[in-house]
């Protein structure tokens, strides 16, 4: 049976304002129902991305195409796409209710129909129907994420884009709207578009994961691929706590580092591999008491711990290099802060990157 062709594509998508390329020659497909999320630092181009994909920006370059049709000048509000912003952009003026209706309204849909639509939005996305008349500014923060959610579901798109709408509430509330959005992706079966700087709302959320830098996607994966194989050092220190070491091949195969004694094992080089960085993720190392404790061992000063949560983050200072080493907190290290201690890890669980 043939794959379903993507929903949306990108066909060497640029952006340039004057000199400077913001959005550099991007390829990219996303399927139909998936939750692709776009994450970068500041400056790296996501969000123009976004909007250029969205209408709200023309390319300098390539095609955009919904289901295979061209859309570079459709204009946004002719789209059947939906935004859901940053500072929500709802009307302060208005309920609950009549923000959610909005859309229905512009399309001439009867009352009775809308207020029916609105009460079940409310219901899929945990809003009490007693709000259904409330002034939304009356609304805590949550809510009116909740009420912006609904009003793009009700206009019934096949793609919605959210520009990283859970950014300015507080972490708590925003670790639970990042499962209720997860939650109402599953349910509605929209493909969701996603800009966020967050590696957690990343991960927790999508399918897979876009990665930007300076203007070009980096890598894409699944969240799992992301972080277990990362193409580059950028990647790898930008998805998660992470240990670096710069290395080079020795002829007898092992990797020297300049800043460690002992040299290494590597795990499967890269083609042609020859210098670079090797990467170890801190569930991946572990304290041992002697050489044979594991493929690879070096030895530090117990320098810091840091409980966060259900796990805790331990720092061994090697000479100048800092090794950051984490444990469930049931599997707690009994050493004191000062004690020379050994740490070490398997070599085919750490990776090379060239970059």
């Amino acid at each position: 049976m043939a794959a379903l062709a993507p929903i949306l594509s990108l066909k060497a998508v640029a952006k340039t304002f004057c000199t400077f390329k913001a959005v550099d020659n991007i390829d990219l497909d996303i399927d139909e129902g998936e939750f692709f999320t776009i994450v970068g630092p500041s400056g790296s181009g996501k969000t123009t991305l976004l909007r250029m994909i969205a209408g709200m920006e023309e390319p300098s370059g390539g095609d955009i195409l919904l289901r295979g049709d061209r859309i570079n000048d459709v204009p946004s509000n002719k789209r059947p796409t939906c935004m859901v912003f940053q500072s929500l952009a709802l009307f302060p003026h208005r309920t609950v209710g009549e923000n959610i209706e909005f859309s229905l309204k512009i399309k001439g849909e009867p009352k009775e129909k809308r207020k029916a639509r609105a009460l079940e939005l409310m219901d899929l996305l945990r809003l009490p129907q007693s709000n259904y008349a409330k002034n939304v500014m009356k609304c805590s923060g949550g809510e009116r994420q909740r009420v912006a959610l609904a009003r793009a579901l009700a206009y019934d798109p096949q793609i919605l884009f959210f520009d990283e709408p859970l950014s300015a509430i507080d972490s708590k509330l925003r670790k639970t709207l990042e499962k209720e959005l997860k939650d109402i992706h599953r349910e509605t079966k929209k493909t969701f578009v996603y800009i966020t700087h967050s590696l957690e709302e990343a991960m927790v959320m999508s399918d897979r994961i876009g990665v930007m830098r300076a203007g070009k996607l980096v890598q894409v994966g699944t969240p799992q691929e992301i972080y277990s194989t990362p193409n580059t050092r950028f990647v790898s220190e930008f998805i998660g706590d992470v240990n670096v070491i710069g290395v080079d091949l020795a002829p007898d195969g092992l990797l020297r580092a300049s800043s460690l004694a002992n040299p290494l094992k590597p795990p499967a080089l890269p083609a042609g591999f020859k210098n670079g960085h090797l990467v170890i993720r801190p569930e991946f190392l572990r304290f041992v008491d002697d050489q044979s404790g594991a493929d690879n061992v070096i030895s530090g000063r117990l320098y810091n711990e840091y409980a966060l949560g259900s796990r805790i983050q331990y720092q061994v200072r090697v000479g100048e290099a800092v090794f950051v080493v984490e444990k469930l907190r049931q599997q707690a290290f009994s050493g004191v802060r000062g004690d020379m201690v050994n740490i070490g890890w398997d070599a085919a669980d750490s990776i090379l990157v060239t970059d």
